[in-house]
């Protein structure tokens, strides 16, 4: 969806533009080598303890687990269902028929994880009411988290731009009542998402967690400024202990580093100050970077950080930026191989349920603020 009074975005992002470079560079902290910080939550590197902690559905001996008739690949160390872009028009309380299916499948592809890329509801609109956004969040439960619970699944997701949008005005959050919400909804003990958190100090806007080696980092990337807080706080958490002794590390965000689709390829619809993010996150070796709120797939890569550009389930997919394809709603089985630190991916058109071929995607995007290559290409 598109952003509503898309000005709000801007409001801080201009004043705060020409000292961001400034704040990321004080946010990179010591070298991974260097002396390690002690979680903020528990005062040690140990994750904290979840209850109750999700540990997914009961595997089976196929070794590649998926829906009947679907076709996928072996199942990696650690398997990962990715989803983004779930809402649809601005109050909705229902879901695209892409979605339901979607939800409905997961559990045959046997996960470990699932990961959303953020709007899985469709706020962001200051006329609507306190009761309207309970009743999003009602139906997002019904038709998304209840299900994956149910199926002993665990949750990790970024806030989006339509679920609670970081949008400031004068300092003070123009959305304000939709974060108060989105944080009572994930903070309700009814609703655990089943993750093994490291901190959730910042929950549900910016937190960390392990799973099978993985650390995972999710941050708050529902406008297009992080935070000199958060920066060093990620700074922080990715040079921890936990993290540097994990097999891989995942960072998560709503707001992708570039631009890859069509419509979304102005300022303040992709992150601010790209390349001093992406430095920052390969500086601590995370391995990559999911985003979603472009609606649309793009396996991509740029310097040593592979870039997850996750499609929409929900409605508005876009084309991608470089490309005469028809926009697609998708979703992506991750596979990780922990000891080769590699992935693959297998992605499905929802609509016809056939997987996507990665070379009929553009080999390169040139997008505003810099290019990035498809993830089997090599780079000059």
């Amino acid at each position: 969806m598109t952003f509503d009074r898309r000005q709000f975005l801007m409001v801080t992002g201009s004043l705060c533009g020409l000292t961001l470079a400034t704040l990321v560079r004080n946010a990179f902290g010591p070298p991974a080598h260097q002396a390690l910080t002690k979680n903020r939550t528990t005062g040690s590197n140990q994750p904290l303890s979840s209850s109750p902690v999700a540990t997914g559905p009961t595997p089976t001996s196929n070794p590649s687990p998926a829906p009947k008739g679907l076709a996928t690949t072996i199942k990696g160390d650690v398997r990962i269902v990715v989803i983004s872009d779930l809402n649809s028009q601005y109050g909705s309380t229902t879901y695209e028929p892409e979605v339901d299916q979607a939800i409905a499948l997961i559990p045959a592809w046997e996960p470990d994880l699932v990961l959303c890329g953020g709007d899985m509801i469709a706020g962001q609109k200051t006329s609507l009411t306190k009761s309207q956004i309970e009743a999003m969040w009602r139906a997002f439960d019904q038709h998304i988290t209840k299900p994956i619970r149910n199926a002993g699944i665990p949750f990790g997701f970024t806030i989006g731009n339509h679920d609670a949008s970081g949008a400031l005005d004068q300092g003070k959050f123009i959305f304000d009542s939709e974060r108060q919400l989105a944080s009572a909804y994930w903070n309700n003990p009814q609703h655990e998402t089943g993750l093994q958190f490291v901190d959730r100090s910042g929950f549900p806007f910016y937190y960390t967690f392990t799973q099978k080696d993985v650390f995972y980092l999710v941050w708050d990337a529902s406008t297009h400024i992080i935070s000199h807080e958060q920066l060093a706080w990620a700074s922080k958490s990715l040079a921890s202990e936990g993290a540097q002794q994990a097999k891989m590390r995942i960072a998560i965000g709503h707001l992708p580093l570039y631009a890859v689709a069509v419509g979304r390829d102005n300022p303040g619809n992709y992150l601010a100050n790209a390349e001093q993010l992406r430095s920052l996150l390969e500086r601590y070796h995370v391995h990559t970077y999911v985003s979603g709120h472009h609606h649309a797939y793009y396996p991509g890569k740029k310097g040593h950080l592979e870039l997850l550009h996750t499609g929409a389930l929900g409605a508005g997919p876009r084309k991608l930026l470089n490309s005469n394809l028809p926009p697609t709603k998708t979703l992506t089985v991750v596979d990780i191989d922990l000891n080769g630190e590699s992935t693959r991916y297998t992605t499905y058109d929802m609509k016809s349920l056939s997987m996507i071929d990665i070379k009929i995607l553009p080999r390169v995007i040139d997008a505003p603020n810099g290019r990035i290559f498809r993830r089997d290409v090599s780079e000059p």
